[in-house]
């Protein structure tokens, strides 16, 4: 079923905003004045070539890593005051495994806001479990579920302190081709039904094409943003509607003395 998002457009009001931001590590130039901004309830995804500090993005919008210059808010604050309105999902689901899904699910709101507050949570627990397809596993311990349905709880988790912003860092990355565009179909439904802010981070082309509203393209260190490509092809995506937006892409990444990143071959 076509489906449409008109949350972000660009009346929009901005949630995230990079003005002029500038990142050193160790001696390393990460960011030298980058500027970009993320509408609320959109969903956008960070595209750049290995190394160019896209994950480090997430770092700072997360309070995680301060930037050396420039300004960042998160809903009109700095982020280490806006902590509370964001959640993290990370490449590898980080659970802990002698808690059941369910205890995993409540785990994030119980460090948070502590145990007694968690357990008045457990039947919210238990929704999310079911709006990532997992009603039917919430006693399963981590060693008894699939990769992909470890990363669906890690996802409920994240959802469970019901945050403004959700940022993903190339979370499906461990992921056999088959499993990565199932988990793509799947947080692609959770996004529509939430309307969470999204900040997604990939090095996959089609990746970007099949979950973005808009991809932020980076180039290599220093990073700058190279390009915004705006996807407006109705969801879900496929066929030749996604032809020009991918060359566009791929045409950048040649730019920069980098090859495309391949599709994933799906069997």
């Amino acid at each position: 079923m076509t489906q449409t998002h008109t949350i972000a457009t660009s009346n929009s009001t901005s949630i995230i905003t990079f003005e002029n931001v500038g990142v050193t590590l160790g001696h390393e130039q990460i960011y030298d004045r980058l500027s970009f901004e993320i509408r609320r309830g959109e969903f956008v995804c960070i595209l750049g070539p290995s190394g160019c500090g896209k994950s480090t993005s997430l770092r700072i919008i997360g309070g995680l890593l301060a930037a050396d210059s420039g300004r960042i808010t998160i809903d009109g604050r700095a982020p280490r005051d806006a902590w509370e309105e964001i959640a993290f999902v990370f490449q590898s689901p980080r659970l802990v495994p002698w808690r059941t899904a369910l205890e995993n699910v409540m785990l994030g709101f119980e460090l948070r806001f502590g145990s007694d507050e968690a357990r008045q949570r457990e039947a919210h627990a238990s929704e999310l479990l079911n709006l990532v397809g997992l009603a039917g596993d919430a006693d399963k311990y981590p060693s008894m579920l699939s990769g992909g349905e470890r990363q669906r709880v890690a996802i409920a988790r994240a959802l469970a302190v019901d945050p403004k912003i959700v940022l993903m860092d190339e979370p499906f990355s461990a992921l056999d081709p088959n499993m990565r565009a199932r988990m793509r179909t799947e947080v692609e439904h959770i996004w529509f039904e939430t309307g969470k802010t999204v900040v997604f981070v990939t090095h996959d082309i089609d990746e970007a094409l099949q979950l973005a509203d808009r991809t932020i393209v980076l180039s290599n260190k220093p990073a700058r943003v190279l390009d915004i490509v705006e996807l407006r092809a109705p969801r879900p995506r496929s066929g030749r509607d996604l032809d020009a937006p991918r060359e566009k892409l791929a045409t950048l990444f040649r730019s920069i003395g980098e090859p495309a990143p391949q599709k994933d071959i799906v069997t």
